[in-house]
């Protein structure tokens, strides 16, 4: 990979991590929605994992660890089988499919972003809602290197407390950035450690650092409104660039 090329990969995750810092989420989704449309998919969905991990441990920590356990196993555990044992499309299949996968993926978040549809409230010890968001999370990891959806949504609907919800985030982005990582090392997709894999995690932490600087410059429902804007245009693009 050139100079050039090196460069694009900082700033993109530079980018992603200026967001995760003023949202508190949205890393792999940027990366990827950018990435996806200069190299192949599963190029760059491998040089997320390191990043993601790494940017989401701080997001583990907090004191409802034992009651978020005791409830989202389910939907974790799904998700972790769906990502993992999914047939090879999307991330194992062309780059074509994949990029197509992922501009439909873009589009709906971005879509709902916007809507903010009212969501029903979901009870945390139900386990048929929990295996099914996380089923169907797990297939579009599986696809696009994505998990937001419908994850986010299903988490939203418990109704957390903030301090509580940012945690939940956390330990479920954290395992499916774990199960995404297993899926590409089953398919030899997986690279060691390179400087690659270094300069985009040292990138998403000068970005994680920026980002955690501006939250108090933006408002955050104007800074996420513009934010699921670009999804759409960003899905849009890679629509385009798969067809």
């Amino acid at each position: 990979m050139d100079a050039q090329q090196s460069v694009t990969i900082g700033v993109v995750f530079m980018l992603a991590g200026v967001v995760k810092g003023i949202s508190g989420m949205g890393l792999p989704t940027v990366a990827m929605s950018l990435l996806g449309l200069l190299m192949a998919p599963a190029q760059a969905a491998a040089l997320l994992v390191l990043p993601s991990l790494a940017t989401n441990v701080a997001q583990c920590r907090g004191p409802a660890l034992r009651t978020l356990a005791r409830h989202l196993w389910p939907l974790w555990l799904a998700l972790v089988l769906a990502t993992v044992f999914m047939p090879r499309i999307g991330l194992g299949g062309s780059g074509g499919h994949a990029r197509t996968f992922l501009g439909v993926v873009l589009l709906v978040y971005g879509a709902w972003g916007l809507w903010r549809p009212a969501l029903p409230r979901i009870d945390a010890d139900r386990p048929v809602p929990a295996i099914s968001a996380g089923a169907l999370t797990g297939a579009v990891t599986a696809a696009t290197a994505v998990f937001v959806i419908p994850m986010v949504p299903y988490l939203q609907a418990l109704r957390l407390d903030k301090d509580t919800m940012i945690q939940a985030l956390g330990l479920s982005f954290t395992i499916a950035t774990l199960a995404l990582a297993l899926r590409l090392q089953r398919a030899d997709a997986l690279p060691a450690l390179s400087p690659l894999t270094g300069l985009a995690l040292l990138s998403s932490f000068v970005g994680l650092w920026l980002g955690a600087r501006l939250r108090a410059k933006f408002s955050q429902q104007v800074f996420q409104r513009a934010l699921f804007v670009v999804f759409l245009a960003l899905g849009v693009a890679n629509l385009w660039r798969g067809s």
